[in-house]
């Protein structure tokens, strides 16, 4: 069951420490730590950064084969500030090597060949990076769109052509609450996401409510909740990305759809209790934890 994560690939600068980031290389890690063939599209740096990002990627199981050295932009950073109850806001340092990811051929093979394509918005940024998203999702048989909006790094424009392309869709509330407004003044999350899936014709569409959990929305599939599991927060950085991949696990095999939100629940929740985006947890850990 292979996966392709297109798009950035970074070092968080947390409070304690750099940490190996980045929204699709998060989906990617743990993904393939869930048991799905996940490989990485992305670019950084010839610098030491990006020497440290591909030996982490290496360490991790991440195939590095579609991630592009730069030699004219840096490997990526991002100012990460958490506040009291351990939520992040982002700092995100522009022109670096994942703005300009360039069309390989192996890339596009990989893509066509795939289960699915997972994609976010800030790494379609950049009109070179935009340009090879667009290619690889004319070759995709389904396509994830992680909509992950980090102001200023969007606009209208652009997540209307990202979603008119997408399958499936996974936002926030907020998220969800700001495009919704653009198409109709519709009164609660689940009109709100009919509103979308109509819209844009998806599949379905996958909403994360932090401490009010989880909903999901599809073309055959009614309005369905998942409560929170109760944790003690550390940090939420890649607590999103990891619930994406999760859910992909149960959902791209078949699973119901009730089955794949209280896994993608349970994963998500594990990861906030630690550090960064990307501890390692077995299928069995969660398991347990449900």
């Amino acid at each position: 069951m292979s996966v392709v994560c297109f798009g950035e690939v970074l070092w968080d600068m947390l409070p304690g420490g750099k940490v190996a980031g980045g929204a699709p290389m998060n989906v990617a890690f743990h993904a393939r730590n869930l048991g799905l063939d996940a490989s990485l599209v992305s670019r950084v740096g010839q610098d030491g950064l990006g020497e440290e990002l591909l030996g982490f990627l290496h360490d991790k199981g991440i195939p590095s084969s579609f991630v592009q050295r730069d030699a004219q932009h840096p490997t990526s950073t991002v100012e990460v500030k958490l506040d009291k109850a351990g939520h992040a806001s982002y700092e995100i340092v522009a022109p670096v090597a994942w703005d300009f990811i360039e069309l390989e051929d192996q890339a596009v093979s990989a893509a066509r060949q795939s289960k699915a394509l997972v994609f976010g918005s800030l790494a379609a940024r950049s009109a070179t990076s935009r340009r090879t998203l667009l290619s690889l999702l004319e070759q995709a048989p389904m396509k994830v769109f992680d909509v992950n909006l980090r102001p200023p790094h969007y606009s209208r424009a652009l997540l209307e052509t990202l979603l008119a392309k997408a399958d499936l869709v996974k936002m926030n509330e907020e998220e969800l609450a700001t495009i919704s407004l653009w198409y109709g003044d519709e009164k609660g999350e689940a009109a709100q996401m009919e509103l979308l899936l109509k819209h844009f014709s998806l599949a379905g569409l996958l909403l994360t409510k932090g401490g009010d959990g989880a909903a999901f929305l599809g073309e055959q599939t009614p309005y369905t909740t998942q409560p929170a599991y109760a944790v003690q927060v550390k940090d939420t950085v890649g607590s999103g990305d990891s619930f994406l991949a999760a859910f992909l696990s149960k959902y791209l095999n078949g699973q119901p759809v009730s089955e794949a939100l209280r896994f993608a629940a349970a994963t998500g929740a594990l990861v906030a209790t630690r550090d960064g985006g990307t501890p390692v947890l077995a299928v069995e850990d969660i398991e347990s934890f449900i």
